[in-house]
């Protein structure tokens, strides 16, 4: 005789019989509120701006970031938009087949945008950039993209700029109230297409007004949108990092980590990652942390050992 199983049939003898699908039997089951409740770990990804630096230019291109990448391990990448060599579509949509061969996710992607002067048509200009970078991360699948204020751009060069620990003066005959309002007023302009595309832009504390907490939730706030949140870098506070990087954990979308084996590129924190990720964890961030190295060591050495520690700070 022959008898003919179906999926319900099973499920009932395993039942009956008090044998568990995923092991052991239904009496040592956990059951209702027994159910473990462990944190799932946050995904690791990786800016190409760690292997490039500006200055690794065997390291530029895109598709070999997102083949070490893969290779390392990592479960994503973050691309930085002056990297790219072109923005035609067959090329964006070989990074994103790319990246699906590497198995990768395409999390994040990191432009440059200035509106910190009195030139309207400048922050017009800056705007259209923004909202071109906003349909470059659309058509790559990207759900966030990292924007800044700019600078005043007062420094000579990024190299005074550091020296100056990030802190330039204003152009002469405005203030930050004049600033504030052309940055507020250009991410009004930029928020239909990031909502239109599915794209939640994330403000950095990245210099300029962003150089502090309150720099950057006061245009946040003032946006008051789900599409503008919080780019949080743990290595662009250089005095008190901890107090400031929590005032901002609440809203961030991604958290970037910088690490700097080898001695930093313009400056290096010993930052305490276990106490970041215990920080992150109480404000339930569950995000993506991607990987910003910033030293001088090899990127194809420093970068792992970097992934290396980070798993270990986030798996406490």
């Amino acid at each position: 005789m022959t008898i003919t199983l179906n999926r319900r049939t099973c499920l009932q003898a395993a039942v009956a019989g008090g044998i568990s699908l995923l092991g052991g039997s239904a009496e040592s089951a956990p059951q209702g509120d027994e159910l473990p409740n462990s944190a799932p770990r946050n995904p690791m990804g990786v800016s190409t701006y760690s292997f490039w630096q500006f200055r690794n230019a065997e390291l530029r291109s895109i598709e070999k970031c997102l083949d070490h990448a893969g290779e390392m391990g990592f479960d994503g990448v973050e691309i930085l938009h002056v990297q790219m060599e072109k923005e035609d579509n067959g090329y964006l949509q070989n990074l994103k087949r790319r990246a699906l061969a590497n198995g990768l996710d395409l999390f994040g992607f990191s432009t440059h945008q200035g509106f910190l002067t009195p030139d309207k048509a400048k922050r017009q200009e800056n705007i259209d950039h923004t909202i071109h970078c906003i349909e470059l991360a659309y058509a790559l699948g990207i759900p966030t993209m990292r924007v800044n204020t700019g600078r005043w751009g007062t420094s000579k060069n990024f190299d005074e700029l550091m020296k100056n620990r990030g802190i330039e003066p204003n152009l002469e005959g405005y203030t930050d109230e004049d600033g504030f309002g052309w940055v507020i007023d250009a991410y009004e302009k930029c928020l239909p297409a990031a909502e239109r595309c599915g794209v939640v832009l994330g403000l950095e504390n990245h210099w300029g007004l962003g150089i502090t907490p309150e720099g950057v939730l006061r245009v946040v706030n003032a946006i008051d949108s789900p599409w503008l949140r919080v780019t949080l870098d743990t290595g662009n506070f250089l005095e008190d990092p901890y107090r400031q990087l929590e005032q901002l954990a609440p809203d961030a979308v991604l958290v970037q980590a910088k690490t700097y084996y080898g001695g930093g590129l313009w400056y290096a924190l010993e930052l305490d990652y276990p106490r970041i990720a215990k920080m992150l964890r109480t404000h339930q961030y569950r995000g993506y942390v991607s990987l910003e190295f910033e030293g001088r060591d090899d990127p194809l050495k420093g970068i792992p050992r970097s992934l290396a520690m980070l798993r270990d700070a986030f798996s406490v």
